[in-house]
């Protein structure tokens, strides 16, 4: 790494003083220990066995004699750290921006253009350089380019995409519940392109209707498999470079029942490709051969209920999931078969396989040295709701904790590509959120060079922890916001947000409470949520999985439960009981109101799955079954069943242009709900999506909506 830095004679180099390091925007180089930040478009690049020099790598004066303008949004490197991609003008696709324009960059000479300058403008997707450094390839419009850095050359890859051919990135859901979006990869000698090909043709398509931008109502497409529909029919193939000709890999199972996950090239004539059944409970890992095409399978694991090939609710997208140590003769592999998540080393044929975490609780594998043969995980033996980083050698087998004790909490960990380095975060509710940039092993720290500092948070409110006991015996571990005046002597009302489904947890030692309800805990309320069976964190295989084929049972009976609960406190008013939730917490909140009204009196529920058969299939199928395999708690668990018992205050929101958990269960939920002439509040926003953040003024008038209900249906002030 450093001796290619030394090359570029362009760049100017100075001494800066190490308080100048934006740790907080770094984002670390492929295979080293440096990291880059971008500030006014002038990109550093730091050593971190070097901190007191940068190097500028590219000034914005340089950018702009190369014709670039717009921000730089990520940088794209090659092997050798001397050339970038620049991706910039980035546009929206599903969830992210994950589209836009590239531009290549020679370090040696500070000299840029723009590539693909004949496609549509912020269409490409992906772009990343072949091993020899002579093409990047990239997407845009469904189908793979590839563009020579020397000729300018544009050559199509594959030349059938459609809205329903699919090459190179993937459907809806694929991105949507598998965290799939970049959809090809290139072997290492440059010579071939992976790359996964879905196609949606017999996928149905959701409508929605944008009514507002047009003098004529639009019809917006999505493809959309909902629960019981199958998947798209994918598959994989390898385009030879030199002859334009692609292969496509034999692996076993229909395309149309089973889901191919990840993909990794092993070496240049070989894949590994992870594959999961329809009922995403069994996954096979097979090593394929990318001339004859051949697939074997070499390691296969199954569950009672559904297998975690990534950790879900971590939010990143793309990554393998095995990390390769013995120079490639084994991988580390993370699954929960034993009752607690745990690290295992397989060998690379399959016929071994070995624990490497063996005590009684979770283990979520983050980083590995090879140098060390350290592993890094995160784990919380004793409290679920904090995270701290451990470690264990992978031949000793010997564990300790490495976050020290001063940071209780929750820590998050960035890690340099070679684990030597990471910048850490810690908080809980009693500090602020605080960054260190450190080195490992021994969690040294190097930046920033003043005594680390835990501000209590600026907040007007307090915040404690608390667990509680149902009458079935669970204990769940729960958050309290209360507000600053709070009177032991005085009863207030009680505002429960959940969540309650196996993508996230909302009961986390972190500075602040949900920021809807915590805008009103402040005027007279206690804000609280908590963690029922399901939830994912860090309590066994037992709690996480007990919700499977019990969705909106088993999670709605325990929320319901603990607050039966925590109504028999003194200081709660049993009478101004609130609760909230979004998407899969709109469910849990209509099925609390809905099914125990003698506890909830008001709710709010935004963008809900108000009946199981609406969603997609690929999460719906993870955690319930199939629909005709399972068809009794299908409907038992979903809320419009139960519309019927409403009691209380309701108000549901939910946005027309929700491409996610569409607009129709909106609708059927509000004729079920005019069957049985039961009244409740509605708040619709036209062409928004899941988030409902679009147009001007929508985030504040959601925001006073929300507060005008509670206020007005939930009075403030203890008594």
């Amino acid at each position: 790494m450093k001796k290619y830095l030394l090359l570029l004679l362009f760049v100017c180099s100075a001494v800066f003083a190490q308080n100048d390091v934006d740790i907080n925007n770094l984002k670390w180089l492929p295979d080293s220990h440096s990291f880059w930040v971008s500030q006014n478009n002038n990109v550093a690049v730091y050593d971190v066995d070097k901190l007191d020099k940068h190097t500028t790598i590219l000034t914005q004066q340089q950018l702009s004699e190369s014709g670039f303008t717009g921000e730089i949004e990520d940088l794209v490197w090659n092997t050798a750290k001397t050339k970038v991609l620049l991706y910039t003008n980035s546009k929206k696709v599903w969830r992210a921006n994950t589209k836009g324009d590239y531009w290549f960059f020679d370090l040696a000479t500070g000299k840029g253009k723009q590539l693909g300058k004949n496609l549509d403008a912020s269409s490409l997707m992906f772009a990343k350089f072949s091993g020899d450094n002579e093409n990047v390839a990239y997407v845009s419009n469904h189908n793979i380019y590839l563009e020579n850095l020397n000729t300018g050359k544009i050559t199509p890859l594959t030349t059938d995409g459609t809205d329903k051919i699919i090459n190179g990135t993937f459907d809806w859901v694929y991105e949507e519940e598998l965290a799939a979006r970049d959809g090809f990869r290139w072997s290492p000698d440059g010579k071939s392109i992976a790359f996964w090909r879905a196609d949606a043709s017999a996928t149905k398509f959701h409508f929605m209707i944008n009514s507002t931008d047009s003098l004529y109502p639009v019809v917006v497409p999505v493809e959309y498999p909902k629960a019981g529909e199958k998947p798209s029919s994918v598959k994989i193939g390898i385009i030879d470079i030199a002859s334009l000709q692609t292969n496509w890999l034999n692996i076993p199972g229909e395309p149309d029942n089973n889901y191919l996950v990840r993909m990794k090239w092993l070496t240049n004539q070989s894949v590994m490709v992870i594959q999961l059944n329809r009922n995403q409970n069994q996954v096979t890992f097979y090593n394929c051969d990318t001339k004859s095409g051949a697939a074997k399978a070499i390691y296969k694991e199954e569950s009672a209920a559904w297998i975690d090939v990534f950790d879900i609710s971590s939010g990143e997208y793309d990554g393998f999931p095995c990390h390769f140590v013995d120079n490639g003769k084994a991988f580390l592999w993370s699954s929960d078969a034993d009752g607690w998540m745990h690290i295992y080393k397989i060998s690379s044929d399959g016929k071994s396989k070995e624990l490497i975490t063996k005590a009684n609780f979770d283990a979520y594998f983050q980083a590995y040295n090879d140098k060390t043969k350290t592993i890094y995980f995160k784990a919380s033996p004793t409290d679920a709701t904090q995270r701290y980083l451990y470690e264990t050698n992978i031949n000793s087998k010997k564990t300790k904790r490495v976050t020290p004790d001063v940071f209780d909490g929750t820590n998050e960990y960035s890690f340099s590509t070679d684990a030597m380095y990471a910048k850490h975060t810690n908080s809980s509710i009693s500090r602020e959120y605080n960054t260190r940039l450190i080195a490992l092993p021994g969690h040294k720290k190097i930046l920033p060079q003043e005594a680390d500092s835990f501000q209590a948070p600026q907040r007007d409110y307090t915040m404690e922890k608390f667990k509680v006991t149902t009458a079935d015996g669970i204990e769940m571990d729960g958050i309290m916001a209360k507000p600053m005046d709070f009177d032991p002597s005085k009863k207030y009302p009680v505002f429960f947000y959940v969540y309650g489904e196996p993508m996230a947890s909302v009961a986390n030692d972190e500075p602040y409470f949900y920021p809807f309800i915590a805008q009103v805990i402040p005027q007279g309320y206690i804000g609280i949520a908590m963690d029922n069976r399901g939830t994912p964190v860090m309590k066994g295989t037992k709690w996480r999985k007990s919700i499977y084929k019990n969705i909106g049972i088993i999670n709605t009976r325990d929320q319901a439960m603990a607050a039966r609960e925590i109504l028999k406190w003194k200081f709660v008013d049993s009478d101004r009981i609130a609760v909230h939730g979004w998407s899969g917490g709109g469910a849990v909140t209509l099925n609390l109101m809905f099914q125990y009204p003698d506890i909830y009196k008001s709710g709010i529920a935004i963008s809900a799955v108000t009946d199981q058969h609406f969603y997609d299939n690929i999460y719906t199928e993870r955690y319930m079954g199939i629909p005709g395999e399972n068809e009794a708690t299908y409907i038992q668990a979903s809320p419009v069943t139960h519309a019927k018992n409403l009691k209380g205050n309701l108000l549901y929101i939910h946005g027309t242009g929700d491409d996610n958990v569409h607009y129709k269960n909106a609708e059927v939920l509000i004729n079920e709900l005019i069957k049985y002439d039961k009244m409740f509040d509605l708040m619709i926003y036209p062409n928004r999506s899941h988030s409902i953040y679009e147009g001007e003024g929508t985030s504040k008038h959601l925001l006073d909506t929300f507060v005008r209900f509670i206020q007005k249906n939930c009075p403030a002030g203890g008594k």
